[in-house]
């Protein structure tokens, strides 16, 4: 027997039924579940980069199921079911592909003999930019701003590279790398002027601070204008990291030492050895 959607909406409405249900699911709100979200979302993009599509349907599963709880929310209330969702998000995708539902029907799709070619990525993007503006300005209370409806609970990294990408798309951006790089430059410079600084300790530190935020913005500048995502470059580095010092630990171990029982030195040398290891794997 396989189950359906049906089936799961289902689950959800004994979970959350007050009598029949899991005392925890019921205790569940909408604030309560946003940690679980953010995490399940973030398993979903570690399978993918460890390749481990294995593991996708389950982890896709637990994102779908995070959907489904707050459609649930939504109805208990009175605000919304997951017929809604479903029905807003396709009205949504029909709406910003008329080069492929040329009527936003479903119904309307391009003719076959149409060459799929002639429907340029750069024209489809643009496209796209213009229908989600559109649709920010008719939502908007107060005056429109291209960065309306860049979620704040973003990871900030993935918020600065939006914030960028939406300043860049309203025309204030760099005019090539070299402008990032010379931005960054400046960046650290004003760090380095901040901890030089004969400032009252509280004041230097909340400086430095400020300086850094900047310098880390700079730096997701950058990797947007080489069309990197930043949280993935970090995620990347950080691995990169965590198998080279995991390294520098086995081999302290087994020469009986701890980390901080070892000098900087040696732990360079094992660091350096990690580094033609991870490369030979």
């Amino acid at each position: 027997m396989r189950y359906t959607l049906d089936d799961l909406l289902t689950l959800m409405d004994v979970l959350r039924d007050p009598v029949q249900g899991c005392p925890w699911d019921v205790r569940q709100n909408w604030d309560s579940i946003v940690p679980h979200t953010l995490e399940e979302a973030y398993e979903v993009a570690d399978a993918i980069e460890r390749r481990a599509f294995d593991e996708m349907p389950g982890e896709l599963g637990d994102l779908l199921f995070q959907v489904v709880y707050y459609a649930r929310f939504g109805r208990e209330e009175g605000r919304f079911d997951f017929g809604d969702v479903v029905h807003t998000l396709t009205a949504k995708m029909l709406r910003r592909h008329p080069h492929v539902f040329p009527d936003g029907t479903l119904d309307s799709r391009r003719p076959p003999d149409v060459d799929a070619e002639a429907v340029e990525e750069r024209h489809v993007k643009q496209r796209w930019e213009t229908l989600k503006a559109d649709e920010r300005e008719q939502r908007a209370d107060a005056a429109p701003s291209a960065l309306d409806d860049v979620p704040r609970t973003l990871p900030a990294l993935s918020r600065a590279a939006k914030l960028g990408k939406r300043a860049a798309g309203a025309g204030f951006d760099f005019s090539d790398t070299r402008g990032v790089l010379d931005k960054i430059r400046e960046e650290l410079a004003e760090v380095e002027q901040a901890l030089a600084s004969d400032d009252d300790a509280q004041i230097k530190e909340a400086h430095v601070k400020e300086e850094v935020g900047d310098l880390l913005f700079a730096v997701t500048n950058l990797a947007r204008r080489v069309k990197a995502d930043p949280e993935q470059c970090l995620r990347a580095t950080n691995a990169k990291f965590e198998f080279r010092f995991r390294y520098v630990e086995r081999q302290l171990a087994g020469q009986g030492l701890q980390p901080i029982e070892a000098s900087l030195d040696e732990m360079e040398r094992h660091w350096q050895a990690a580094k033609t290891t991870e490369k030979s794997e």
